[in-house]
């Protein structure tokens, strides 16, 4: 009933033509502004406000008995942030809600995500080869049609028999070994070692939902309580920490160097090593994102070499998320393995505990929703490697397409397939316009007032640093929100930008950023760069005094 009676209403909205203005503080109440003051349109408005107050107090009495309450909840679940898809992104779906209900209604158009990783989902194309193997491995039917090879290239109906022979029953919709199927890790070990030029073990091989089920494993292998501490960048992507806080550890924070473009400084993680275990603390692994995650910066190898000596000495497992390996924009880096550097040092099985992440979410192809990913583990016992495994088997496999993309990933099409040339034209096209647009945003960054951004030297993001005036800092604390996260809320609700404020990544004390994508299409970043620049100069100029 109650639907059927909103559904009049809204349409009686339409008539009178109401419009919706846009939420201003953290909450999402919309607040109706009448363009008529007709009998009519007065009903459904105080018709609407009774509806809009009702169900939270009937929602409080219908559940103030329910058995789960935020006081009996798991304090560990509590604990946990994840901003990337935090509080202003909520806030960015109700106003593209908006949009779509009530077109202008707002400022802008439409609802830019600058807030995620998601390359498709801001336009940019699958690889063709991949989608045809992945199309041909979950229909095989039609591998065995004569129209088939004039709408498929010859080496990717090549590879889809292949794959599917791997793949007990040729059925991709069957669970698979826990580790993932053996012949796609036969291929990704392969990858690996034409990638490094050092020896890979399939067994080495866990394939997994994307690297972020990868990432919670080894915490919740590492972690048995608040005592054991994970060494992790501050930046950092939200996943480590809120990892740690699911897992009950405790984030030893180390701070890369803002002033020298993102460095990491050995000093500082023997620095805030040595305060962790003033307090206690039992430092079990150092997480190192290269290319950086928020901060787009790519380590050096001689970095890479101190890194590696590092955790030798102190008896770290050394967690390595490489998955943006691919997307290196500047000449003069270039991306290697931290498993390449431990072995050209030297250090074998052994020597360094080791696990590298790499999913398919990132790079050229983009492919997030698809859930790909593995982590490659060495340096471990038989009898931890075990228990590994087992941690893996509850999960009982990661998808199969997934599986299949992490294999097509680690071998694409090589000089002389058919699908070669093609190929390298879509990795190359995507990644000389994720420099330009790289190069485009932090130029723009640069020109604002009281605004610096380091150069993007891989990774998908910028993460400018804002100097707010202390007006804006008064009125953020007024509000009751952090600085960064009330210029990203002004920013959103006039001109539509999603960004992640700098305080869901962490940053030194007293300093304030946000974390920009470089992924809207080429050629919407003249008019992206424009609104930015817009709204920028008004809010110094609200707030400078």
């Amino acid at each position: 009933m109650r639907r059927f009676v909103a559904d009049k209403a809204k349409n009686l909205i339409t008539k009178t033509r109401t419009t919706y203005s846009s939420p201003s503080s953290s909450t999402t109440t919309c607040v109706l502004q009448r363009r008529t003051s007709s009998p009519q349109s007065a009903s459904v408005l105080r018709f609407l406000s009774i509806l809009h107050t009702a169900p939270s107090d009937s929602m409080a009495s219908d559940y103030s008995s329910t058995p789960v309450t935020l006081n009996n909840l798991n304090p560990k679940v509590l604990k946990c942030e994840y901003a990337v898809r935090g509080e202003i992104v909520n806030l960015a779906q109700k106003l593209h809600q908006d949009l779509k209900d009530n077109p202008g209604s707002h400022p802008f158009d439409e609802i830019l995500y600058c807030n995620i990783g998601n390359p498709q989902s801001l336009a940019q194309q699958p690889i063709t080869f991949f989608r045809e193997v992945l199309a041909l491995c979950d229909h095989p039917v039609i591998l065995d049609k004569s129209e088939t090879q004039g709408l498929f290239s010859a080496d990717s109906i090549e590879r889809a028999f292949q794959i599917l022979d791997q793949i007990p029953g040729r059925a991709t919709g069957a669970y698979s070994h826990s580790q993932g199927v053996k012949g796609l890790r036969d291929t990704i070990a392969s990858g690996i070692e034409a990638r490094d030029g050092f020896p890979a073990d399939p067994n080495d091989i866990f394939l997994t939902d994307g690297a972020s089920p990868a990432v919670h494993m080894m915490m919740q292998l590492l972690i048995g309580s608040e005592n054991d501490g994970i060494l992790c960048p501050i930046p950092q992507y939200p996943l480590y920490s809120a990892s740690i806080a699911l897992h009950g550890g405790t984030l030893v924070p180390y701070y890369l160097d803002e002033e020298t473009g993102w460095g990491l400084e050995i000093s500082e993680l023997e620095n805030q090593l040595k305060t962790a275990k003033s307090k206690g603390i039992k430092v079990r692994a150092l997480v190192v994102i290269n290319p950086g995650n928020p901060t787009g910066q790519v380590l050096a190898e001689a970095n890479q070499r101190d890194i590696v000596k590092f955790c030798k000495k102190e008896g770290l497992v050394l967690l390595a998320d490489e998955v943006y390996q691919e997307n290196v924009y500047v000449p003069e880096k270039q991306f290697h393995s931290f498993k390449k550097i431990a072995r050209s040092m030297g250090f074998g099985e052994k020597d360094i505990s080791l696990v590298s992440f790499q999913s398919v979410s990132k790079g050229f192809y983009g492919e997030c929703g698809k859930r790909g990913g593995y982590m490659e583990v060495t340096g471990f016992s038989p009898e931890i490697r075990e228990q590994i495994y087992k941690v893996a088997s509850v999960n009982l496999c990661s998808n199969i397409s997934g599986q299949i993309l992490a294999s097509l990933v680690m071998s694409p099409p090589k000089v002389g397939d058919e699908s070669y040339e093609s190929f390298s034209a879509e990795k190359e096209a995507i990644l000389s316009s994720l420099a330009r647009r790289a190069k485009t945003l932090e130029d723009a960054f640069n020109s604002l007032e009281g605004v610096t951004c380091n150069k993007a030297e891989g990774a998908m993001y910028l993460f400018p640093r804002i100097n707010l005036p202390a007006k804006a800092i008064k009125a953020a604390e007024e509000a009751k929100t952090a600085p960064d996260a009330f210029y990203a809320r002004r920013l959103l609700n006039a001109t539509g930008i999603v960004v992640v404020p700098g305080s869901g990544f962490g940053q030194r004390p007293g300093t304030w950023h946000f974390r920009c994508t470089i992924l809207p299409q080429e050629e919407k970043i003249p008019a992206i760069v424009s609104s930015l620049t817009d709204f920028h100069k008004q809010f110094m100029d609200e707030f400078r005094g």
